[in-house]
């Protein structure tokens, strides 16, 4: 059977996020869909927003699960990963910046969190091919109005799913 290319290529929408309540807006979205097993890539240069996305991401998963927020959601930056229990889903939150290699993400246990939890993920490319080819990417770059763009990429069935979904819903 041929493949069909429209239905493998990734699929990509903008979302301009003018100050943090649009990205708190963006994470509190995210939120709602992502469910064990779903792997965000947050991309963008240092100071981009990535782990405010993270932060506003893991509150509102507690928050849809009935469970406290975190009082800090701190940058896994020096510990590399951090976990949240939101009762029927775990969230690793993994920075791995200081990564030399991309073996060395194993130590992490990252292919458990792939199998069972929602894993968000600072500095993805540090992975290289380790990355699951099913993902959703977020890359966030300044717009030069002292706001940001957010590019959401779907890769794989589930990554466009999300992006699809998120496209299709309203903007607050």
């Amino acid at each position: 059977m041929p493949r069909n290319d429209a239905m493998t290529a990734p699929l990509s929408t903008d979302v301009p996020l003018a100050d943090l309540g649009a990205t708190r807006a963006l994470g509190r979205r995210l939120a709602v869909l992502l469910a064990p097993g779903d792997i965000v890539a947050l991309r963008g240069p240092l100071g981009a927003g990535k782990t405010a996305l993270a932060r506003f991401v893991i509150g509102a998963l507690c928050e849809r699960y009935g469970v406290p927020a975190p009082d800090e959601v701190p940058s896994p930056t020096y510990t590399l990963v951090q976990t949240y229990e939101a009762r029927a889903v775990a969230v690793w939150h993994f920075d791995l910046y200081r990564l030399e290699r991309p073996e060395d993400a194993e130590e992490l246990a990252i292919f458990d969190a792939f199998a069972c939890a929602i894993s968000l993920i600072e500095w993805p490319e540090r992975l290289g091919a380790l990355l699951p080819p099913d993902h959703l990417e977020i890359t966030l770059n300044p717009d030069g109005d002292g706001g940001r763009v957010a590019r959401l990429t779907g890769y794989g069935g589930r990554g466009r799913e999300l992006v699809a979904t998120l496209s299709a819903r309203p903007r607050p």
